[in-house]
C-alpha cells in the first residue's frame, strides 16, 4: 500500500525522467542540424575513398609510370624503350616505309635528302629518319613525285615530337641513361661503323634469316676513311620487282672526284660481283653478315 508521500515522490521522478529524455532529444536534434549545415564538413572514423579519389589514385601512378619509363633501357641494348618500336604493326610498318623510301632513291633521289650527305650510311639514315615522321599531303608533296601512302603511320615514336629529337643514332657503347643525351652519345649522324656497332645486332650470316629493313656490311680494311660499307635489304622491292625476293639498295659512297650512286640489284647477282670482296657469301672475309636495327629488337 503506497502512502501520499511515495506517490508523490514517484511522480516527481517520473517528471525529471521526462525532462531528462526531452533535452537529450533535443540536443541531438540541434546536433545533426549542425552537422548539415553548408560548408561543415564531416570527419570519418575511417578515411573512405570517393569515386574522384579513386580515379586520382588510379590516374598517379600510370601518369608517374609513363614519365619514368620515356628513358629507361629495359633491355640494355643502349637504345631508350621510347624509340624502340614493341609491337608488330610498328615493326612492319616501319619496314615498308624505310624500304619503300629508300627504293625511291634509286629511282628519284629526293631533294629532302641533303646531298653532303649522300653516301650509303647516309642513305639509311635518311630512309630511317623519313620512316619515323608523320606521313601526310604535306609530307608527300616535300619528297617529290612518286611517293605514296604504303603503310600506317608508327603510333610509338615520333621523330618529330619525342625526347631525343632527330638525334636517334646512337655513337658510343653502353646501356642507355639520361647523361647520353648531354654526352653526345646520341647524333643526328651515324657512319656505317657507328650504324653496325651501337644501332644494329648481328643477324645471321646466312640471308635466309633476314628480313626487309635489314643491313648488310662489308669491310674493306683498305679504305681508310670510311672501311665499312651498308646496303639495305628490300626483299621484294615495290617497284619492278621482277618476281626476285633478294632485292637490295645501296649507295656507291663519294669522293673528291665521284659524288656517287644508288644502285638496286639482286644478291644473287651481287654473289657473282667482278671483285670477290664485295660477294655477300659466307666464305668472303670481308661480308659481315647482316644485321638488325636495335629498334626493332
Amino acid at each position: 500500500m503506497h502512502t501520499p508521500q511515495s506517490r508523490v515522490r514517484s511522480k516527481r521522478w517520473i517528471v525529471a525522467a521526462s525532462v531528462l529524455v526531452i533535452l537529450l532529444a533535443s540536443i541531438t536534434w540541434g546536433f545533426d542540424r549542425l552537422m548539415l549545415r553548408p560548408g561543415f564538413e564531416r570527419t570519418p572514423a575511417f578515411p573512405t575513398k570517393t569515386a574522384d579519389s579513386r580515379k586520382q589514385a588510379a590516374e598517379i601512378p600510370a601518369s608517374t609510370s609513363s614519365v619514368e619509363s620515356k628513358l629507361i633501357d629495359s633491355d640494355n641494348d643502349g637504345i631508350p624503350d621510347l624509340a624502340e618500336l614493341r609491337t608488330y604493326e610498328d615493326r612492319e610498318n616501319f619496314r615498308r616505309w624505310f624500304t619503300a623510301i629508300a627504293e625511291m632513291q634509286f629511282y628519284q633521289l629526293s631533294n629532302q635528302w641533303n646531298a653532303d650527305q649522300r653516301d650509303c650510311a647516309g642513305l639509311v639514315r635518311f630512309a630511317m629518319r623519313e620512316a619515323l615522321r608523320h606521313h601526310d599531303r604535306p609530307w608527300l608533296q616535300k619528297m617529290g613525285p612518286g611517293y605514296e601512302i604504303v603503310a600506317a603511320d608508327v603510333v610509338a615514336f615520333d621523330l618529330d615530337h619525342n625526347p631525343l629529337g632527330e638525334k636517334i643514332f646512337r655513337t658510343d657503347f653502353g646501356s642507355f641513361d639520361e647523361s647520353d643525351l648531354r654526352n653526345d652519345r646520341f647524333s643526328e649522324f651515324a657512319d656505317g661503323r657507328a650504324l653496325k656497332n651501337f644501332n644494329t645486332t648481328f643477324v645471321s650470316r646466312d640471308r635466309r634469316e633476314a628480313q626487309p629493313g635489314d643491313l648488310i656490311f662489308f669491310y674493306q680494311p683498305w679504305v681508310q676513311k670510311f672501311p665499312y660499307h651498308v646496303m639495305i635489304v628490300l626483299g621484294a622491292g615495290r617497284v619492278a620487282s621482277n618476281g626476285a625476293q633478294d632485292w637490295v639498295v645501296y649507295h656507291t659512297g663519294s669522293n673528291p672526284t665521284d659524288e656517287g650512286t644508288v644502285k638496286k640489284v639482286e644478291l644473287s647477282v651481287l654473289d657473282h660481283h667482278p671483285d670477290p670482296r664485295w660477294r655477300p657469301i659466307e666464305s668472303n672475309r670481308n661480308f659481315m653478315g647482316f644485321y638488325r636495327l636495335k629498334i626493332l629488337q
